[in-house]
């Protein structure tokens, strides 16, 4: 029963890898000036988690002392978004998704720093396994050309996206995952809300249908299911697993973008891939 349960985890925890890592796609598709898409996509996933949140009677009520980590984690999610979406207008759909996997890296290295986490030599190995895959997806990385900034920006979206995860921890055990969520997309909404009217905005009514998918299966969904994964993982695990991410953003690339890989970028999906195995059995276990 506890095996089937773990599997059921271990899936569910794929699953919502595979609707985030529509962002990729659907961040070069859009057409509007990335502070509008992020705007737009907050707004519209607040609405409908709060729908959501409204329909399964989830209490929206938070504790004073944990509003200052829940406002922070909001402002360090929507500087992910926008770092992420310019790196992707930077470049294409595999630098800039494998840009952000730097973030295993990072979440390993702060979790048993800032949460007092027992240190796991291993997963620095497996972190570093996933490093030596994006150096296979990216293998000639020239610093004087826009891939160089859509890297740059894509470490910075790490970063705030492995902080993130890491101060979340420390609260979904007290939370429902759709209410952290929902708090979130409240505080970027309202940082964002300004940048609708100072610049173009106007691309909304020919691409809302894309900016719909991105607020309702990347983000209400997705992401929701990833947060709420954090009850059942520690962060640095669910960070391995989710490595996968970029792999199914390549393929959704080529799918619909026509961005098809080089061979060294199947060869650095496999590393990807195989880190994630290891981890989910090792987890298992």
């Amino acid at each position: 029963m506890q095996k089937n349960i773990h599997l059921r985890n271990i899936l569910e925890l794929n699953l919502a890898m595979l609707f985030i890592s529509t962002s990729g796609a659907l961040g070069r598709y859009i057409d509007m000036p990335v502070p509008v898409i992020i705007g737009f996509r907050a707004i519209m996933a607040c609405i409908l988690l709060f729908i959501y949140c409204k329909w399964k009677c989830i209490s929206f009520s938070a504790s004073s002392k944990d509003r200052p980590t829940i406002i922070l984690s909001g402002v360090l999610m929507g500087l992910h978004w926008i770092t992420y979406f310019y790196s992707l207008k930077l470049s294409n759909v595999a630098i800039g998704m494998l840009s952000i996997f730097t973030y295993p890296v990072i979440t390993a290295l702060l979790e048993p720093i800032l949460l007092k986490t027992k240190f796991q030599k291993v997963h620095i190995l497996l972190a570093f396994l996933v490093l030596i895959g994006i150096y296979f997806l990216v293998p000639d990385l020239d610093f004087s050309n826009s891939y160089t900034k859509a890297v740059i920006l894509g470490i910075i979206s790490a970063l705030c996206y492995s902080l993130r995860n890491i101060i979340m921890k420390t609260k979904v055990g007290n939370y429902n995952g759709s209410i952290l969520m929902w708090y979130q997309l409240v505080v970027i909404s309202i940082c964002l809300l300004p940048f609708l009217f100072i610049m173009d905005s106007s691309g909304i009514t020919e691409q809302w249908l894309p900016t719909l998918t991105l607020a309702l299966l990347t983000t209400a969904i997705g992401h929701t299911m990833f947060l709420g994964s954090f009850k059942r993982f520690s962060i640095t695990t669910a960070s391995i697993i989710s490595s996968v991410q970029p792999v199914y953003g390549i393929i959704i690339g080529v799918i619909f973008l026509g961005e098809i890989p080089v061979f060294s970028t199947i060869i650095g999906g496999a590393l990807i891939l195989t880190s994630v195995v290891i981890e989910s059995v090792r987890s298992y276990k």
